[in-house]
């Protein structure tokens, strides 16, 4: 799942740009764990080993999710397409983390 937000991120390069590197895949991370429903989202051991706390990465995860949204119908249909695929565990077809796109 972070695989996916973090390529659809590359695939938006011209809006993501503004991020680093470990920011965006920092943040793919923390995008997975909302979309997976993981509980903590984000803990102390996850903020020590990325250095990046969770207001930080708002933003960032906002983003992903928002492009995992509609990844399906525009530009990103081959990332889509590939991680639908039963080998990746089919993450595309997740439902988008909704309490990062209504926050």
């Amino acid at each position: 799942m972070a695989f996916f937000h973090a390529e659809l991120g590359l695939m938006n390069c011209s809006t993501i740009i503004q991020y680093c590197p470990s920011k965006l895949a920092t943040a793919a991370v923390y995008a997975a764990r909302c979309t997976l429903n993981k509980t903590p989202l984000w803990n102390e051991t996850l903020n020590h080993h990325t250095g990046y706390s969770e207001d930080q990465l708002m933003e960032c995860a906002k983003l992903l999710v928002q492009f995992h949204s509609g990844a399906a119908e525009k530009k990103l249909k081959a990332v889509s397409r590939k991680y639908s695929n039963p080998d990746r565990a089919a993450v595309a077809l997740f439902p988008p983390a909704r309490n990062l796109i209504l926050a």
